[in-house]
């Protein structure tokens, strides 16, 4: 076993009992020393201890390396306060300036640590007490940003709720004779963006003009003037958003980007204004220090698992090397991307045992010979491939440094580029289905009629061929001195093992489940009395029927809002971060929401929108079959009022009518009877020229059908008596 940085070991008391839990913070080069700290404690301060010590108590039992981090914490940045982010960020800066790499392992003594953090408080303004507060929970919890968050839950949330329909802000001067002014809303943002998006971008105005068309456009009634021509009268300033509110707005959401390409050009953008974050020619120190990431399009056709006969086009691999040894440490074959999807399968394979990752697909390996499932210090990516707002959550809680590359800039990440090439130059040639340097020309062959490897043969090809370069000499790696010393060969496995002995530190252990969690999307989903409704869908949780979070909601009326993180492509479960950060909920589709289940976010979204147009295209048709309805029903209407008014006309009082309405009821009961009643194998009655007399017994008849003998009565008593 190998110690790696921020890995848990959890010491064993003489009675057998769990002891205290350490973090590593440090491992010197020659993998000898390492520095720990004791995470649950309130005064804990880095320890040195003997590396080799520590691998003798895990390997006689008296010591476990544990998976489950009791100091983690799921943060979503939504879910943070104002007040929250301006101290996790202050603290960010001080720590950032004292425990950088530079200043290890020095900053692990005593009077060093001492020097450092007065030389610290002079420059912040800020206590020795509150800094030593910052780095012990800096080393505790995980050596990222987050673990600098305050323990305490800010009110600042319940502050706003409370103050709905009230001006927020400094008050203004004068409010009685200008206003109070109003607040900015969801409307309002909508409105600034248009302004800004039409006026400063759009026609490079400067911020007080777009300020005064947007009030011309949108805060203004027509109205007319003193020669009735028509003129745009601006609304008080009591309902109109301040040139202030306006400018706040615009520079916290200000796109750099967009603006200086829009009003000045994007080359000058390139030139002057892009990011600088980062060297991606940069020599790494040792394993995990650089790991590269990039994608490629495979020069082969591939057929479907299901049916052979459906060609599926080509697919997408994503690879991540190590930039110190060049060792493939994440591999990812499929259909999505290039991609965050595919990005995010190909981190999560980082972390991932690739003993099992093999097996998976029917390859037997051993552990030396694929020794990889760690986080890197950096990573190096495309703009593309890395989206800034889903790798956020990445970013912040698992402490990795994003640097990027510009466009058209493939010599910057040139180590994975060159994995790519060795790639197709050992594989595509001998592939059915590769493509040829003739494809598409004029008279060649149609590839694409050559394909015969699915989905997962190919994948199948493609870690043969990792694992065949991992174990690969390279004649363009060039050695140090100390590995020309040592006798390493330049190949990645034994470069990965070399530097892992002489150059640690850097390589970083998480779960892998953790690790999917970080990379998943995060949104926000709604507690209802039918459910956690989530893009139209709902779901429920074990924790959701205990806490009986659904009745709540239907009794108290109120919809609370709720983060999920979930995979776009599998909406069968989705994930609540629990509120100590040290979790998460599964939810699972309810049983009715089953058309749902094995779709994708596409696949659902079109769902949707199909049956918008569905609606929408029978609108008309539905609402002619009402017209329809109601001329049928005034037809009949008609017919009854005039034969009714006919019957009327025999003088009957109105006290009469409404005299017998039981008897009259209980009479036509009869009647309906005597039609409703079933008769099997009716037959119609035949015509004859003959007569048929049968006997009635008028006294027999009378006696049996006493509802008849009721109709004569009343007949003779409307009518009269003919006889």
């Amino acid at each position: 076993m190998q110690l790696t940085v921020n890995m848990l070991i959890q010491f064993v008391s003489k009675d057998g009992t769990p002891d205290l839990i350490e973090r590593a913070l440090w491992i010197d080069e020659h993998h000898k020393q390492v520095v720990t700290i004791e995470i649950q404690g309130r005064t804990s301060l880095p320890k040195f201890r003997d590396a080799g010590g520590i691998l003798t108590l895990l390997s006689l039992g008296q010591a476990c390396v544990l998976s489950d981090d009791p100091m983690k914490r799921v943060i979503s940045e939504d879910a943070l306060t104002e007040n929250e982010r301006v101290m996790r960020d202050k603290a960010w800066e001080i720590v950032q300036v004292i425990a950088g790499a530079e200043n290890l392992p020095n900053l692990f003594y005593p009077r060093h640590r001492a020097e450092a953090i007065k030389k610290a408080s002079e420059v912040f303004g800020v206590s020795d007490k509150t800094i030593l507060k910052y780095l012990r929970r800096f080393w505790q919890r995980g050596q990222h940003k987050n673990a600098l968050l305050p323990d305490y839950k800010s009110g600042a949330l319940n502050r706003r709720s409370n103050s709905i329909g009230k001006k927020r802000g400094r008050p203004r001067k004068f409010a009685d004779i200008v206003g109070h002014g109003v607040n900015v809303d969801e409307e309002t943002k909508r409105v600034f963006r248009v302004a800004l998006n039409r006026f400063y971008y759009g026609q490079g105005l400067s911020l007080v003009r777009s300020y005064e068309l947007m009030r011309r456009e949108y805060y203004s009634v027509e109205g007319r003037g003193d020669e009735g021509t028509e003129k745009k009268e601006l609304k008080s300033s009591a309902k109109t958003p301040t040139l202030g509110q306006f400018k706040y707005y615009f520079y916290k959401e200000r796109d750099w980007k967009r603006e200086v390409s829009a009003r000045q050009g994007k080359k000058n953008y390139l030139q002057s204004h892009r990011p600088l974050v980062g060297d991606g020619t940069s020599q790494a120190f040792g394993p995990g220090s650089i790991f590269q990431i990039d994608a490629t399009i495979a020069d082969v056709y591939l057929v479907s698992r299901y049916n052979r006969n459906w060609v599926i086009g080509r697919p997408v691999v994503y690879g991540i090397v190590d930039t110190f040894s060049r060792m493939v440490c994440g591999l990812y074959v499929g259909l999505e991307g290039p991609s965050w999807i595919g990005a995010m399968m190909a981190l999560a394979n980082t972390v991932q045992n690739k003993v099992e990752f093999c097996k998976e697909y029917g390859i037997e390996i051993a552990e030396e010979d694929f020794p990889i499932h760690h986080l890197p210090e950096a990573l190096l990516a495309d703009q593309g491939e890395i989206s800034s707002r889903l790798a956020e959550p990445m970013i912040k809680n698992l402490n990795i440094k994003v640097m990027t590359t510009p466009s058209y800039r493939p010599e910057l990440k040139s180590i994975v580029e060159r994995f790519f090439k060795i790639l197709n130059g050992y594989v595509k040639p001998i592939l059915p289905g590769g493509i040829q340097p003739d494809f598409r020309e004029r008279g060649s062959h149609d590839y694409r009629l050559d394909a015969t490897l699915d989905l997962y043969q190919f994948t199948q090809i493609m870690i043969r061929a990792v694992l065949h370069h991992n174990s690969t000499w390279m004649n363009s790696y060039q050695r140090d001195p100390l590995m020309i010393e040592d006798g390493v060969e330049p190949i990645p496995l034994k470069l990965w093992n070399w530097g892992i002995k002489n150059r640690a530190g850097k390589l970083r252990s998480i779960p892998e489940d953790l690790m999917r969690l970080h990379l998943m999307p995060t949104s926000t989903a709604n507690i209802t009395a039918r459910g956690i409704r989530f893009k139209g869908m709902f779901f429920s949780s074990e924790k959701a029927l205990r806490e009986r979070w659904f009745e709540k909601a239907r009794n108290d009326g109120r919809s609370v809002k709720v983060t999920v993180s979930y995979d776009p492509r599998n909406l069968n479960y989705i994930y609540i971060p629990r509120d100590d950060g040290k979790g998460f909920d599964k939810c699972y589709l309810l049983d009715h929401q089953a058309r749902y289940r094995d779709k994708t976010m596409e696949e659902i979204e079109h769902l949707f929108e199909q049956e918008k147009f569905d609606q929408k295209a029978n609108q008309d048709k539905v609402l002619q079959r009402k017209v329809d309805l109601l001329s049928e029903i005034d037809d009949i209407i008609r017919d009854a009022e005039r034969m009714t008014k006919l019957e009327k006309a025999t003088g009957e009082s109105k006290r009469k009518r409404v005299k017998d309405i039981r008897i009259n009821r209980h009479l036509e009961k009869a009647l309906n009877r005597q039609n409703d009643a079933f008769e099997l194998e009716k037959r119609q009655p035949v015509e004859t020229n003959e007569g048929q007399v049968i006997q009635l017994n008028p006294t027999t008849d009378d006696e049996l059908n006493p509802e008849l003998s009721l109709l004569r009565k009343k007949q003779r008593e409307r009518f009269g008596d003919d006889e």
